[in-house]
């Protein structure tokens, strides 16, 4: 699955790089078996997707998850979805449950 990694993210539309890397370099990992785990912030949880066989407007799949972890020690949970930009960069989504969106961009780990 072209998905699986670790990926880095280097942007984010609402917040600022001191704020989504004030922890550990923000990151989303997606395993084989469609679970992974993710930090931004003071956000960070367990998700669960899967690839979605219908194609965007733009012809490319997505991956949709959904997450549960915490947001500044509260329980928190939301959902997102990302696509390939090429085989090492991607861009996606993360929604909080009643809370924030922000689109982002990542670079594969190396």
């Amino acid at each position: 699955m072209d998905f699986v990694g670790v990926w880095h993210i280097y942007e984010m539309a609402m917040w600022d790089e001191d704020y989504f890397n004030m922890e550990v370099q923000a990151y989303i990992e997606i395993a084989e078996n469609n679970c992974g785990d993710f930090q931004f912030g003071l956000v960070s949880g367990g998700l669960h997707g899967r690839v979605v066989d219908d194609v965007d407007i733009e012809g490319k799949k997505r991956f949709e998850f959904s997450w549960e972890g915490n947001d500044e020690c509260d329980p928190a949970s939301g959902r997102g979805w990302i696509r390939l930009k090429d085989k090492n960069s991607i861009e996606g989504e993360f929604s909080l449950y009643h809370g924030d969106d922000s689109t982002f961009l990542a670079k594969r780990a190396k």
